[in-house]
């Protein structure tokens, strides 16, 4: 936990850890889908895709919120 505390205080952050994504994943042409992480339901993202996947709606609210933030 010291080790994490050091690399804050000295500035040094790991590239990869704070690194943001390009682009959003494109759609997948078929099942099998990925579940949304939030209410389960398919999304229209392939289930190989990394990261959080949500379905339309929950996107749709995220980025809502996340505009809204202030």
């Amino acid at each position: 936990m010291s080790e994490r505390m050091n690399e804050r205080e000295s500035g040094r952050v790991d590239e990869a850890y704070c690194e943001t994504p390009t682009a959003s994943p494109e759609p997948a042409a078929g099942p099998p889908y990925a579940e949304c992480v939030l209410c389960r339901k398919p999304t229209e993202y392939a289930e190989s895709v990394k990261g959080i996947t949500l379905c339309p709606v929950c996107e749709w609210q995220e980025a809502q919120r996340t505009a809204c933030s202030g």
